[in-house]
């Protein structure tokens, strides 16, 4: 019998990501303790920069994105934000979003599986990407359960399970 296997990656959902940025923008342009506060968002290719006349503004636009992005299913794991800036008399935040799962990382699952997971599990490291085998689709499930459970500094999903 051929090995089962999945893959953990961590991708972001740009449409999501997207679908957060026009509702905060909306939200921004619309909501009374924003208006006439100079508070905006852009989106300039993969950063959004958010600006307001005041530190206070562009935090509480940075956790209005950060509502929506919650409320889209994109882990905040992967939003990478600056602290407030001055520039000239306005303040600025920049953010991007943190994809991939580095070399170092992968091989901390990889170790963790080793350590903790069935003895059946076979883990390789493709690029920004890590694939699990098994003969045992039942091992592939607790090698899952044991990379949710534990507490990671990014975001992990599971693809390409056969």
């Amino acid at each position: 019998m051929a090995d089962s296997s999945f893959d953990i990656v961590s991708n972001v959902d740009h449409m999501e990501v997207d679908n957060a940025y026009n509702s905060t923008d909306r939200e921004i342009s619309t909501r009374f303790d924003f208006k006439n506060t100079g508070t905006s968002i852009e989106k300039s290719g993969e950063k959004y920069n958010i600006e307001a006349d005041t530190e206070d503004r562009a935090k509480a636009a940075l956790e209005v994105f950060k509502d929506k992005l919650i409320k889209r299913g994109v882990s905040l794991k992967h939003l990478d934000a600056s602290e407030p800036q001055l520039s000239g008399k306005i303040y600025k935040i920049s953010t991007t979003f943190k994809e991939g799962i580095k070399v170092e990382d992968a091989k901390k699952i990889a170790k963790l599986l080793r350590d903790e997971g069935p003895k059946t599990l076979k883990t390789q490291i493709q690029g920004e990407e890590l694939r699990v085998s098994s003969k045992s689709r039942d091992d592939l499930q607790v090698a899952i359960q044991i990379v949710k459970d534990h507490p990671w500094e990014f975001s992990v999903q599971f693809q390409n399970y056969r």
